[in-house]
């Protein structure tokens, strides 16, 4: 069972220069109204560190804090 559902699965690969969309968890929602977007602004991956985590920066220039995990993110497709 396990090696029929790995045979459909695709590992997410971003890229330095790449653009994604954060995750708004929901311990830090502010709105909670029905229609409000699932997901932040675009941002620019700046390093990704051994598959796992991402260093992002905003479209300014502006580094955030935090390292963010794949399971949080997903392309952004212009």
């Amino acid at each position: 069972m396990v090696k029929a559902y790995n045979k459909k699965v695709r590992p997410s690969v971003f890229k330095e220069e790449n653009l994604i969309l954060k995750k708004i968890l929901p311990i830090s929602r502010e709105d909670q109204r029905k229609w409000v977007s699932n997901y932040k602004e675009p941002y620019v991956v700046k390093i990704t560190f051994f598959g796992e985590a991402l260093n992002l920066t905003k479209m300014d220039e502006d580094d955030l804090p935090k390292f963010v995990s794949f399971d949080v993110v997903k392309k952004y497709y212009v």
